[in-house]
């Protein structure tokens, strides 16, 4: 057993990991087909590929239409989604790997071109001033239409149903994506909700939402099979702007979650510079660590030395890898071995078909005669 933290064992009451390195959700466009399916012969092959990480998280998949906000992501929704992601998750199983489904919604993060021209759904009617990535192109964001109650119910039993999908599908637990400027992080915000009913004002409001949204999926899953994503320090980018109330509303957020029995929560370090930005935590492991008292994942930017590092410390339980996992599917065993990391080609990351997404070879192990 190598001594390297990463690759230790992790068991909690909920999770039981072959190590400590997790797979992040990454958006890779590969399911471009009509309904939105993940297929056998691409995902199938590219997460069974990885199937060595302690937990593979997959790229986030909507869970309704109105979810949708880029080209070529598969959904949880349909019938035909559900059967696509059984062949997925059976792989990554023979291999002896496990496999959670991030659930995603981008609320203003879109464009009409997806909606048969209607407007995205938000907290509020405000443009983000972003750019979506449309089937001809990156297309400029609009003003969103500011979601009703009934909105917010039919997207509350969204990701209920997408939730019961999931676990149909064979897999071992969801994740929301509530982050990176998507829909929960927008009812987060007070720079893109100001709503002045139940689900605006007081940062207890603003996180109303999200704790609907777990409830009602710990009504029909397991609730320790769910695990739940955040970016607090998020700043400058998909119209985030942090204040002095943005940290108070997550520290409210991670508190609270102590009060759920999940899989785990999983925070991301900052995106970029945040050093001068006020309000800023720029330490995010170290902040929140003494706050939640579950499963803590950490990811951004991480090495294997970094990442050994802060488990080391014991800021977090485990480390979520994205980028090194697309050119690295044997991360683990490269990290086992101490072996150099294959770079990735940035130009198809968001392409289609199997270049750039499973071509990437295993290494080569040298043995010594």
């Amino acid at each position: 057993m190598s001594t390297q933290p990463l690759l230790q064992a992790y068991k909690s009451k909920n999770l039981e990991l072959q190590n400590r390195v997790v797979m992040a959700p990454m958006t890779r466009s590969r399911a471009n087909n009509e309904l939105k399916v993940a297929t056998d012969e691409l995902q199938g092959l590219y997460y069974e590929q990885r199937a060595s990480a302690g937990l593979i998280i997959t790229e986030g998949s909507q869970v309704s239409e109105r979810a949708v906000g880029y080209i070529n992501t598969p959904g949880i929704h349909s019938k035909e989604q559900v059967e696509g992601w059984k062949k997925v998750t059976q792989r990554v199983h023979d291999k002896g790997g496990k496999i959670f489904i991030q659930l995603w919604h981008v609320g203003r993060m879109s464009h009409p071109d997806f909606h048969n021209g209607e407007l995205p759904l938000a907290p509020s009617a405000i443009n983000p001033n972003g750019k979506s990535y449309t089937p001809e192109g990156f297309k400029e964001t609009v003003t969103p239409k500011a979601m009703t109650v009934e909105d917010i119910k039919q997207t509350i039993e969204d990701f209920k149903n997408a939730a019961i999908n999931a676990i149909e599908a064979g897999f071992d637990g969801v994740e929301i994506h509530s982050s990176n400027g998507y829909l929960f992080h927008q009812f987060f915000s007070r720079t893109s909700n100001v709503r002045t009913d139940n689900y605006g004002g007081s940062i207890e409001n603003r996180a109303r939402f999200f704790f609907e949204v777990l409830d009602a999926m710990k009504s029909v899953i397991p609730e320790e099979k769910i695990g739940a994503r955040f970016n607090p320090s998020l700043h400058g980018i998909f119209g985030m702007e942090m204040d002095e109330e943005t940290i108070p509303t997550f520290e409210y957020i991670i508190k609270k979650l102590n009060d759920y029995n999940l899989a785990y929560v999983h925070l991301s370090e900052p995106f970029n510079d945040v050093s001068k930005v006020p309000h800023a935590v720029t330490e995010i492991a170290k902040h929140f660590r003494p706050l939640y008292n579950g499963t803590l994942m950490i990811n951004a930017g991480f090495t294997q030395e970094s990442g050994n590092k802060v488990l080391e410390e014991g800021n977090a339980d485990l480390v979520a890898y994205g980028k090194p996992y697309i050119s690295n599917p044997d991360l683990v065993e490269r990290f086992e071995h101490n072996l150099e990391l294959a770079a990735y080609d940035q130009d198809t990351f968001y392409t289609t078909g199997k270049k750039g997404f499973t071509d990437y070879p295993k290494a080569t192990l040298q043995t010594n005669q």
